[in-house]
């Protein structure tokens, strides 16, 4: 994935190919700039470009710090837990770019539950990992019919998160694994009872969340935490 840093004026400050571990706007404030926001993502995975918009002078609070050793070591964890079906007792490194919708109608947002138990609730957005040589418009439209049967119109592109940790895998795979999602915005225009048409899947249910309580349902505790820092 290449991340491209772009001033207001359309001027290209910075790209440079996105690490393992590494999060965006940490290495662009490496850089001495600043994210403002994100402004599209193009191509497939495996080819991406992740545009952002930037500006003079860096912020700390995204996790950055200044000293680049420091990041490079937050970069690689070390595993929890030994052997990983290979024989070699390492953890297997997978970088994995997905696409999700924040989806609003008159009945609310639309939520998707996980097929398996997370920390702090099983809620999410929609969406989910591209597929090969899929855009990442496609890969949300997709995934949200899939996943609840709904259409959508699709807006902007919102957000970028990055997340790293080594852990199992389902299949008992140790991973060294790096979380890329792109959360974009968006609506439904004529709103129904969400089904999950992908059984078997990785969604179990799918409901829309009132808006008036939205952030008092069971979401993930990493979903939760996005959610409230970008639309709460």
């Amino acid at each position: 994935m290449v991340i491209v840093g772009q001033s207001g004026d359309g001027r290209r400050l910075t790209e440079f190919d996105l690490g393992h571990g590494d999060d965006p706007g940490a290495q662009l404030a490496l850089r001495g700039l600043r994210t403002v926001r994100p402004l599209r993502a193009a191509g497939s995975d495996g080819d991406l470009t992740v545009t952002m918009l930037v500006e003079p002078g860096t912020d700390r609070g995204n996790g950055a710090s200044s000293d680049p050793a420091r990041d490079a070591e937050r970069r690689s964890p070390t595993p929890n837990a030994s052997g990983n079906g290979s024989g070699d007792g390492r953890a297997v490194r997978r970088q994995r770019v997905a696409a999700y919708a924040w989806v609003e109608s008159t009945r609310g947002i639309l939520a998707a539950e996980f097929y398996r138990p997370v920390p702090g609730g099983r809620w999410g957005l929609p969406g989910g990992g591209l597929d090969e040589n899929e855009e990442p418009v496609d890969a949300v439209h997709r995934e949200v019919m899939e996943e609840t049967s709904q259409r959508i119109e699709l807006g902007e592109l919102v957000g970028v998160d990055s997340r790293h940790w080594v852990g199992r895998s389902p299949a008992g795979v140790l991973e060294d694994f790096h979380a890329v999602r792109l959360i974009y915005r968006a609506r439904c225009p004529v709103p129904t009872d969400p089904v999950v048409i992908d059984v078997g899947g990785t969604t179990t249910a799918a409901t829309w969340f009132p808006y008036e309580s939205w952030q008092d349902q069971p979401w993930n505790t990493g979903w939760r935490d996005l959610l409230v820092s970008l639309f709460g």
